[in-house]
């Protein structure tokens, strides 16, 4: 073989290569992301306000009995079974409206559940944001 020829199937096979690397990072970089919907309280209390919501509150069971938003759903994503409770409790057909405290657990809680298949709702700013609206909370 001569140089030219190496050099050329060696480029050849970087480009090949380079585009069968490309194809399957997209699959699977794709199958792996987790989608979500982040939205403000006005946004949430709406899509609250559908019968098909499911509400999931994501903190302590102390948190929750201080107060909560009516109808809610108790799982701490903090409890190493999080996933598996939560699923058991929860309708994969019906969109999931998550809160916490601040944002931060239900985002952590909106990642997990979206993942499994769930289309899940996040409240920006958790029950904090939520209260400071002046909107309604139960005991």
């Amino acid at each position: 073989m001569t140089q030219q020829y190496k050099s050329i199937k060696t480029s050849t096979f970087r480009k090949l290569a380079f585009v069968f690397m490309s194809i399957w990072t997209t699959i699977f970089g794709a199958c792996a992301q987790s989608k979500y919907t982040n939205a403000d309280v006005d946004a949430f209390e709406q899509a609250i306000k559908t019968d098909s919501a499911q509400i999931l509150d994501v903190r302590t069971h102390e948190e929750f009995a201080e107060s909560h938003l009516k109808g809610a759903i108790q799982v701490d994503v903090f409890n190493p079974n999080f996933l598996a409770e939560a699923e058991s409790k929860l309708q994969k057909e019906r969109p999931v409206a998550v809160y916490c405290r601040s944002g931060r657990r239900s985002a952590t809680a909106a990642k997990q559940l979206s993942a499994k298949g769930y289309q899940v709702i996040n409240l920006e700013g958790g029950i904090l944001a939520w209260m400071a609206k002046h909107k309604e909370t139960v005991r």
